[in-house]
C-alpha cells in the first residue's frame, strides 16, 4: 500500500489516549482484540503497539475490521507505515452479515459506528458479539450517545440532527436502547465513562 492511501481524521488522534486508558483497563493483557469498523486505521497502530506487551509471555493481537473498501485501504497503509508484529493485516467485516472473517475473540471495540449506520448495525454487531465473545469477555463502544432520552450538550443535539437529515437511518442512540438490545443478545452494560467532546465509552460484558 502507498503512504498516499492512508486516511487521516483529527478525532482519532484526539480520542484515542482517552480510549487507551478504557481499553488498558478492561481488555485482557493477551488473546485476540477485534476493532470493529477500524476507518482510517489510526487507533489500530495506537492500540496495538500500546496494548501488546501488558501480559508478560502473552501477546494482546489486534484484528482490524471494516466494510469500506477505501478504510481497509487506509489500514492496510497505517500498518505498513507503522508496522507491528501484533496488528493484523485488516478484513473485511460487515457486521449485519451472518457469517464474520474471525469465529471467537477475546474482547471487541467499535468505535464511531452506532450513530453512523442504520440500527439493524447495532443489532448485527451485538449478536456477533454474542456469537465471539466468552461470557466475561468486554465489549466497549465509543461514540455520542443521548442519555434517558436527552442529548448530553447542545452540540450533540445539533449533530444528531444533522446525522438525520443525511440519512434518516442514522443518529444519536440512546444507552438505554443500545443497552437493551445488547442485553437481548447476552451483554450487560457495566460501566458508562464520560469521555472527551460529549462522548461517552460504554464497557458491556458477555454473560
Amino acid at each position: 500500500m502507498s503512504p498516499d492511501d492512508r486516511r487521516h481524521a483529527p478525532a482519532a488522534d484526539r480520542n484515542k489516549a482517552p480510549l487507551l486508558e478504557v481499553l488498558a483497563r478492561v481488555f485482557p493483557a493477551s488473546g485476540l482484540a477485534l476493532e470493529i469498523a477500524a476507518g482510517t486505521g489510526q487507533h489500530a497502530v495506537f492500540f496495538a503497539r500500546h496494548l501488546a506487551g501488558r501480559g508478560g509471555d502473552g501477546v494482546l493481537r489486534w484484528q482490524p475490521t471494516d466494510r469500506d473498501e477505501d478504510a481497509l485501504a487506509s489500514i492496510a497503509a497505517w500498518r505498513d507505515a507503522e508496522p507491528h508484529p501484533a496488528l493484523l493485516p485488516p478484513l473485511p467485516l460487515d457486521v449485519t452479515a451472518d457469517d464474520w472473517p474471525v469465529d471467537r475473540a477475546d474482547a471487541i471495540l467499535c468505535v464511531n459506528m452506532i450513530h453512523i449506520s442504520p440500527w439493524e448495525a447495532t443489532v448485527g454487531l451485538m449478536r456477533g458479539c454474542k456469537r465471539l465473545l466468552a461470557p466475561g469477555a468486554p465489549l466497549v463502544t465509543y461514540g455520542p450517545y443521548a442519555v434517558d432520552g436527552e442529548h448530553t450538550a447542545p452540540s450533540n443535539a445539533a449533530f444528531d440532527a444533522s446525522l438525520k437529515s443525511r440519512d434518516p437511518r442514522w443518529g444519536v442512540r440512546d444507552v438505554a436502547d443500545v443497552a437493551a438490545c445488547a442485553r437481548e443478545h447476552g451483554l450487560l452494560l457495566e460501566e458508562r465513562v464520560p469521555m472527551p467532546a460529549n462522548n461517552f465509552s460504554l464497557v458491556f460484558r458477555r454473560v
